[in-house]
C-alpha cells in the first residue's frame, strides 16, 4: 500500500486545482477515506485531521485557494520550489531548470499552454503519481525515477513549505488540515524508504 497512489492524487490534486475543478469535486468525497488507504503510523491522528475538515462547498474554499496558490497580495506560502531553493526566491530558477531537465529525461517535458513552471507542489506530487504508476522501461522495481523525484527535487523543500501553508491566515483549515496530512504522508514515505534529502539552504 505504500505505493498506491489514490492518496497522492488526492493530495497533488487539491494543492493544483481550484477546489471548483471537476477533477478536484471528483476527488473531495475521497478525503474522509485517506486514513483507510495508506499504512499511516498513526492513523487516529489522520481521522483527528479529516474530523476537522469543515463542510464547506467549493465556492466557500476559492478565496483561500486564491489566497494560497495565485496570490492576494503577497503570497504566504508561494507553491514553488525555486522560491525556497534558489537564493533570489524567483520563479524558474536555477532549481526549476534541474528538475525540468530530470523531467526531460523521462520523456516529461511539460506540455502546460501557460508554461507554469514544473516544480509547483501539487504539480509534484502528480509527477510522483505518474511515475509510481508509469516507471520507464528501464527503471528498476523500487521505482528509482520516483525516490529520485522526492530525494532531490521535492523533500529539500516540501516541509518548509507545508509548515508555511499550516500557518497561512485563510478563512477556512482545510489547506493547512491538508498540509498537516501531506507532511505525515511525506514523513512516512520517507522513512519507509530510508530517503536521505541531500541538505539544501532555504532562502524563505
Amino acid at each position: 500500500m505504500l505505493f498506491n497512489t489514490t492518496l497522492p492524487r488526492i493530495l497533488g490534486a487539491c494543492f493544483y486545482y481550484s477546489p471548483q475543478s471537476d477533477i478536484v469535486q471528483r476527488l473531495w468525497p475521497l478525503l474522509v477515506q485517506i486514513k483507510d488507504i495508506f499504512p499511516w503510523p498513526n492513523p487516529a491522528k489522520i481521522a483527528h485531521y479529516c474530523q476537522q475538515l469543515p463542510d464547506i462547498s467549493a465556492e466557500q474554499l476559492e478565496y483561500d485557494f486564491s489566497v494560497l496558490f495565485e496570490g492576494q497580495g503577497e503570497m504566504p506560502a508561494p507553491p514553488w520550489a525555486s522560491v525556497y531553493l534558489d537564493k533570489e526566491n524567483i520563479l524558474m530558477g536555477a532549481s526549476t531548470l534541474q528538475y525540468r531537465a530530470f523531467l526531460s529525461q523521462l520523456g516529461l517535458a511539460n506540455q502546460s499552454a501557460i508554461h507554469e513552471p514544473e516544480d509547483q507542489f501539487g504539480l509534484m506530487l502528480l509527477a510522483w503519481v505518474y511515475l509510481i504508476e508509469n516507471p520507464p522501461a528501464d527503471d528498476k522495481p523500487h521505482y528509482e525515477a520516483a525516490v529520485t523525484l522526492l530525494t532531490e527535487h521535492l523533500l529539500p523543500w516540501a516541509y518548509r513549505y507545508l509548515e508555511l501553508v499550516k500557518n497561512a491566515r485563510v478563512e477556512h483549515p482545510v489547506y493547512p488540515l491538508l498540509a498537516e496530512i501531506t507532511e505525515c504522508y511525506l514523513k512516512t514515505l520517507q522513512t519507509e524508504l530510508s530517503l536521505f534529502p541531500p541538505p539544501h539552504e532555504l532562502y524563505r
